[in-house]
């Protein structure tokens, strides 16, 4: 579906990194100039360690109870919403009721 929506999607099994830690999909998406998108917060948490403005990352929250085809909608719709903000460098936490976005770097507390 997110293809078919005219993005240019990968999943890690596809591009090697299936069974790689977080930081190292982390250092590839930055290198590749992609987002992450993963219902797993310790990106968030990597990234604010790191400092670093990319790689972008969606957040999807409490989606465990959404099919593939409702996420996929609501992926195609962060993208079509705040798109020009994730190719900047943010972090975009979502559920189908809102979207959240913190721009990267985060900085130290």
């Amino acid at each position: 579906m997110l293809q078919l929506a005219g993005h240019d999607v990968a999943h890690v099994t596809e591009v090697g990194l299936g069974n790689t830690d977080d930081a190292e999909i982390l250092t590839a998406a930055a290198g590749q100039g992609r987002a992450i998108v993963t219902a797993d917060t310790d990106f968030g948490a990597l990234l604010a360690a790191r400092g670093t403005s990319s790689p972008s990352v969606v957040m999807l929250r409490s989606s465990d109870h959404l099919t593939p085809d409702e996420q996929a909608r609501l992926i195609v719709t962060v993208l079509e919403r705040v798109g020009e903000e994730l190719k900047q460098g943010a972090i975009a936490s979502v559920t189908p009721e809102r979207i959240r976005l913190r721009t990267l770097p985060i900085a130290p507390t």
